[in-house]
């Protein structure tokens, strides 16, 4: 049987969605919502009809039947930590996609409108790994400084999706491997999945690990401290420059990894450095979670937008091959990855998690 999904992923200023059979795409759209059309509302909830409106005035343009739809498939926000998996959005769920358990966030809206959708048509509403998804070994919490636990925030959606991919192509579960899985994007996680769980992996929402191109990394402590109470900066100066302004942003005034890479053809030291300083540190976090799985890594598995590159991935090579051969998938099919967790729920593969 074919499974007909919608798909919605909320962004700060877009939404995309997308419609698909199976895991094929029949058609996206993304939905630009201007600075002004956002300042109107309040508060992320408050957007919900807004979004609805433009979603579906869309699928209307596109004369998409809406009885197609077997199912509602949303981004999913900033809820409570929870482990991997399909989620279908119960009230629980949804109380929490309102109040922002762990924070506002557009992505929140992902779980609402795709349960006011799906309850319209009368269809089943899933969310799939959101950034929550958190799975990390109790030994791997402990930070040195009790009152500042190890928290996991990362492109838990992407890294599992890429990890299944290699199982399934390769013959086997997901559960029965130990990956290092490499997502490089606007922020990077390394994440080093044990047999099916993600036991131990940066918070990449707030720059931990390796910087990237827009965050900072794991800055120098005491130095952080003295910064912080220098009197020279507020907490929101000092915070945007670890997220958003650190990184290649903060060295280089630039998010783009192929900006470096073309300043660096061109000879350009000062990009060269940063270059080697990003693969230098991406490095010692790939070395850093093979230590976690006890050296016995069956595949380093490299994704995101900056995967493109074969420079990049050819130079993290250069460091990390020892540990293991090395796959990669390029970008981050997000609408694919939120359609096959409910295919694997709908399918009988997987059952729904409860929230």
């Amino acid at each position: 049987m074919a499974y007909i999904s919608l798909i919605l992923n909320p962004g700060s200023t877009s939404t995309k969605i997308g419609v698909m059979e199976d895991e094929t795409l029949l058609f996206e759209e993304t939905l630009r919502h201007s600075t002004e059309e956002i300042a109107k509302y309040d508060s992320i909830y408050a957007q919900k009809d807004f979004r609805k409106d433009v979603i579906l005035s869309v699928l209307k343009d596109k004369d998409f039947d809406l009885k197609k739809l077997d199912v509602v498939v949303g981004r999913g926000g900033m809820l409570k930590p929870i482990p991997g998996g399909t989620y279908a959005v119960s009230d629980a769920l949804l109380e929490d996609l309102k109040i922002g358990k762990q924070g506002q966030h557009a992505s929140n809206l992902g779980g609402i409108l795709a349960r006011e959708i799906g309850d319209e048509l009368g269809v089943p509403s899933f969310i799939v790994d959101p950034v929550v998804v958190d799975e990390l070994a109790p030994v791997a919490r402990l930070s040195g400084v009790p009152e500042l636990p190890r928290t996991s925030v990362f492109h838990a959606l992407n890294q599992k999706a890429v990890a299944k991919r290699y199982a399934k192509e390769n013959g086997k579960k997901y559960e029965d491997l130990n990956l290092i899985v490499v997502h490089m994007g606007g922020g990077v996680s390394v994440g080093a999945h044990d047999h099916g769980k993600v036991v131990d992996v940066n918070n990449a929402l707030d720059g931990d690990g390796a910087f990237s191109p827009e965050r900072a990394g794991g800055a120098p402590s005491g130095a952080l401290i003295k910064l912080c109470f220098s009197g020279k900066y507020t907490e929101q100066e000092v915070y945007k420059m670890f997220v958003g302004n650190g990184g290649l942003n903060g060295y280089l005034h630039t998010n783009d990894m192929r900006d470096v890479l073309k300043a660096m053809a061109e000879g350009d030291a000062d990009n060269k450095m940063v270059f080697d300083a990003f693969i230098y540190q991406v490095s010692k976090d790939i070395g850093e979670m093979a230590t976690v799985l006890k050296g016995k890594v069956d595949q380093i598995v490299v994704t995101g937008g900056i995967a493109y590159s074969d420079v990049v991935v050819n130079a993290l090579k250069e460091r990390t091959a020892w540990i293991s051969d090395f796959t990669v998938y390029g970008g981050e099919d997000e609408l694919l990855a939120l359609a096959q967790g409910a295919i694997r729920v709908l399918s009988g593969e997987e059952k729904a998690m409860e929230y």
